[in-house]
């Protein structure tokens, strides 16, 4: 997928200002990070959003062109509005790729439990998103589990999905991410869950930081 966004520079700001990039198709952003000053810049809201749905949703490494120069940065917080859910700003911020940053990552489901189907369990979705510490290059999509396999009693903790991999896990070892269990404990302590595509387009903040 092109991650590329265009971008425009702006001198002024104010409630004034964002009313007349609304209106000519663009909201307000600024860009910080990097050891560098803050950057006003204003950005195609439509084209943002396409990003946003991406695959990797917040945790997308974009190419941020301004004046002909390019700079990768990553979302770090978007504003929204509250009843037509408008992008309405946001804020970008430098990433430099040889320094590790800290994302969180959506933890994503895949096949029906042995344990939903033969024991009549219930499978609870207890954490759905892992804080990890990885370069900009290497920030996973997301994280998938397959609980086809699982029965009554069986779980998967953060410890089962950070072997081997490019990022370290930063949310500890023995959180509980998701466990199958019996369907009169999951008539108090749980509801069934589909496992369906995380919603992105809404506001967030990756911790991302400097190391």
């Amino acid at each position: 997928m092109d991650t590329t966004l265009e971008a425009v520079a702006r001198e002024s700001r104010g409630k004034n200002e964002a009313r007349r990039l609304r209106v000519a198709g663009q909201i307000p952003a600024v860009v910080y990070g990097g050891g560098q000053d803050p950057q006003a810049v204003a950005v195609s809201p439509k084209e943002l959003s396409r990003l946003l749905h991406s695959e990797s949703g917040l945790n997308t490494l974009i190419d941020l062109q301004v004046a002909g120069a390019s700079t990768k940065v990553i979302v770090k917080a978007y504003l929204l509005q509250p009843v037509t859910h408008q992008l309405l700003h946001a804020d970008f911020y430098r990433v430099d790729l040889t320094r590790k940053v800290h994302v969180k990552v959506a933890v994503r489901l895949h096949g029906e439990p042995r344990g939903v189907k033969v024991q009549g369990g219930v499978l609870d979705f207890v954490h759905r998103e892992i804080e990890v510490e990885t370069l900009p290059a290497e920030i996973p999509e997301h994280i998938d589990i397959d609980v086809s396999g699982m029965m009554i009693g069986d779980g998967v903790h953060v410890r089962d999905v950070a072997k081997d991999q490019k990022w370290t896990a930063l949310s500890p070892a023995d959180m509980l991410l998701v466990h199958v269990v019996t369907a009169r404990v999951g008539a108090e302590e749980a509801a069934p869950v589909a496992v369906a595509e995380p919603e992105v387009a809404k506001k967030g903040k990756p911790d991302a930081k400097e190391k």
